[in-house]
């Protein structure tokens, strides 16, 4: 699998996702199934490389798809305006990893796809399981 092909144009790292479907097992379809009251065939997701444009998280068309398909680019950092309005964070909706969708572009601007690829899993690691401290951002303690 070329992972460049699973990087969502606003820096989400599919390929690293739970919810990916070649992430997925029968037993976290299962539970997610279960708590979502879905079917098990309504568990996974191929990004939005894979969906054409359509973001499961989303629930339908994505305006950032649209955009970067309009400027012709491949990810938001590649563009001009780049932050613009449509990766501006809110506190409502926190929940989804808006920032570190930012984060993520920040890092492949300035250190490349490849390198940003090597060191995806410990940023999304630090991002979910991190405490964060001011001023020195996620920590990941002693389990």
């Amino acid at each position: 699998m070329d992972k460049r092909d699973h990087i969502a144009p606003c820096g989400l790292d599919c390929f690293n996702c739970s919810w990916f479907e070649t992430n997925l097992t029968d037993e976290f379809k299962r539970e997610e199934a279960e708590r979502l009251a879905l079917s098990i065939e309504e568990v996974g997701c191929k990004g939005c490389r894979g969906e054409h444009g359509k973001c499961y998280w989303a629930q339908g068309d994505c305006a950032t798809w649209a955009c970067v398909e309009e400027k012709g680019v491949t990810y938001c950092f590649e563009c001009d305006d780049f932050p613009c309005g449509l990766l501006a964070p809110t506190e409502k909706g926190a929940d989804y990893p808006h920032n570190m969708k930012v984060y993520n572009l920040c890092r492949m601007k300035s250190n490349g796809i490849e390198t940003w690829i090597e060191e995806s899993a410990l940023i999304r690691k630090r991002y979910y399981e991190g405490d964060f401290v001011v001023g020195q951002g996620p920590i990941l303690g002693e389990k």
